[in-house]
């Protein structure tokens, strides 16, 4: 185990990715001309650098003081972050901010970029010299282990060490004697915890919203007790005109078998009158899931009683929800306990979508989609889409029901365990496919605008290649690609003579819906190896596919944000 205190690290991260990396006059990181340099240029170029900002200015002078801690705590878990991914990443990074060569510059940047050596849009290619493959199993399973040998000790464990053993907060290390053994976060990160614990405390001290003093405060405990539960019921009832998101969360870097939660954090302004706006969406929550096209024995009678709905501006984020492609929306928490009394909350970062909107998407539709059809994408259409994205992880199968034959999987076992390496990229196809799903059942009962039911379908086709960009070695980049190559087979989707893409009206409904019932059946019988099968026959990027890509080389695959709302 380790007891590292990561406070240089991260006071170092902080302020490289606050400044940048110089670049003098001609575009080349020092002015120099190094070829390697050069190359990595092109690779920063990918991320438009965008200013992402908030107004604070309604709120008073102690929820201002409260705000900047909660950003103070949030620092720390870059560093954190880093170390989870991979346990060279800190030194990696020291090495580099001490280069101040043009190479030296460029390789920092796009280490900056990516929270560590190794390219997320580009399968994962490393770029740093003498950085090795990316280890699948992040840095939660000990070096010198293998995927065989953990799988075999996690079957040998009885039930209450298995679950500490399979649960998010908790990583596997090997004791004095060599064996397996586990360590929960608030001791493998011990000052690093304690530190953010502090400033969260601070900021509960300051802040008189009582649903946000208590969110804080109960979170500051978890941290140093390893015990979230409190502090999640906490953050579905929070009510407040700051939206912090702060903690273990997602589980993508664990890709052996998504078991580990990254740190990450997303301090936010609640956006009010968009909030509002829709608050009518949870309402169709349960009429949704009794008309998902699946089995009715996989639908779930009563969906949680909380399911609240969040736009907000982004004011800071950090660890694993500021790496690579920038995250436009999340739904938590991923606790099953939690979501089965509270549901899930749904948080959308409405400042984050509209620059992605801006710089990547409409730039893409000029390319991809023949010119009738480039007036048929909408801001409206892509926001509420990643809406229901959110909403729709939160509905669907989340324990296996009725385990498909040959199945390891038991009745009841959470979907996530059932299809391990596989579900995050199905969860997240699921997501899009169904939410795109239902946002037709939602333009069909006159819930969403007719702009929106005119534009959705184009929205998304569009929003596929910015998608796929991502990479296909990536959770959403994996989703999407067999999203577009299943509604390409169905004749949803067509390709022009000129190569451009267009919507096929008479085909699209019947191949949204079917794509859904298949993934949901899938989650539903826990059926990994049809799972596998799925992915492995569908995560391709095709000829006519790669010649849009290839037309795409000059239009900026994300944004770079620089949080310019405190500094």
């Amino acid at each position: 185990m380790r007891l590292l205190n990561l406070s240089m690290l991260t006071l170092t991260f902080a302020t490289l990715s606050a400044c940048g990396t110089a670049q003098a006059p001609g575009g080349t990181p020092g002015g120099g001309t190094d070829p390697e340099a050069a190359a990595l240029l092109k690779k920063i170029q990918q991320f438009a650098p965008t200013e992402i900002t908030a107004d604070i200015s309604g709120l008073p002078a102690n929820e201002r003081q409260a705000l900047a801690r909660m950003i103070e705590a949030a620092q720390l878990f870059d560093g954190l972050f880093l170390q989870q991914a991979w346990a060279d990443n800190p030194a990696m990074l020291a090495r580099l901010s001490a280069d101040d060569s043009p190479v030296g510059r460029a390789r920092l940047h796009y280490f900056l970029i990516n929270k560590g050596p190794w390219d997320r849009v580009d399968h994962h290619k490393p770029f740093v010299p003498g950085a090795p493959a990316k280890p699948e199993m992040g840095n939660y399973y000990p070096a010198d282990s293998t995927k065989a040998e953990i799988e075999q000790w996690i079957a040998s464990l009885p039930a209450a060490k298995k679950a500490d053993a399979t649960g998010f907060f908790s990583v596997v290390r090997r004791g004095a004697d060599g064996k397996l053994m586990t360590v929960p976060y608030s001791v493998e990160y011990q000052n690093t915890l304690t530190a953010a614990s502090k400033l969260l405390n601070e900021a509960a001290a300051l802040t008189a919203n009582a649903s946000l003093k208590k969110f804080l405060s109960l979170r500051a405990t978890a941290l140093v007790t390893n015990d979230y539960f409190a502090s999640d019921m906490a953050w579905m009832e929070l009510d407040a005109a700051i939206e912090p998101t702060i903690g273990p969360y997602e589980t993508y870097e664990d890709e052996w078998f998504g078991y580990k939660a990254g740190f990450e954090a997303f301090i936010a302004l609640r956006d009010e009158n968009e909030t509002r706006k829709l608050q009518a969406f949870g309402a169709e929550l349960q009429g949704l899931e009794d008309a998902l096209p699946i089995d009715p024995a996989f639908r779930s009678p009563k969906l949680g009683g909380l399911a609240p709905i969040r736009v907000v501006n982004s004011v800071f984020a950090s660890g694993d929800g500021n790496r690579g492609v920038q995250t436009a929306a999340y739904n938590l928490p991923n606790d099953d306990r939690v979501i089965k009394e509270k549901g899930s909350k749904r948080v959308m970062l409405r400042n984050v979508q509209a620059a992605k909107f801006d710089k990547c998407l409409v730039p893409i539709s000029k390319i991809a989609l023949a010119a009738g059809d480039q007036g048929k994408i909408s801001f409206d259409a892509f926001f509420t889409h990643i809406v229901m994205h959110e909403v729709m992880h939160g509905l669907g199968p989340h324990q296996v029901l009725a385990p498909a034959a040959g199945s390891a999987a038991a009745k009841g076992a959470a979907v996530r365990t059932a299809l391990t390496d596989t579900y995050a990229a199905l969860e997240e196809a699921k997501a899009d496919i169904s939410g795109l799903w239902a946002l037709q059942q939602l333009a069909d009962k006159g819930v969403v605008s007719k702009d929106i039911a005119g534009t959705m379908y184009t929205t998304f086709l569009a929003s596929t290649f910015r998608s796929i960009r991502f990479g296909l070695s990536e959770a959403h980049g994996k989703g999407v690609a067999l999203q577009l190559n299943y509604l390409l087979d169905k004749g949803g989707f067509t390709v022009n003579a000129d190569g451009t893409f267009a919507v096929n009206d008479a085909k699209i409904k019947d191949a949204v819906a079917g794509l859904t019932r298949e993934i949901m059946h899938l989650q539903a019988t826990g059926d990994y190896a049809g799972a596998k099968a799925l992915l492995a026959s569908m995560v391709t990027v095709r000829p006519e596919v790669q010649k849009v890509l290839d037309k795409l080389t000059g239009v900026p695959i994300d944004i770079e944000p620089k949080f310019t709302t405190i500094k």
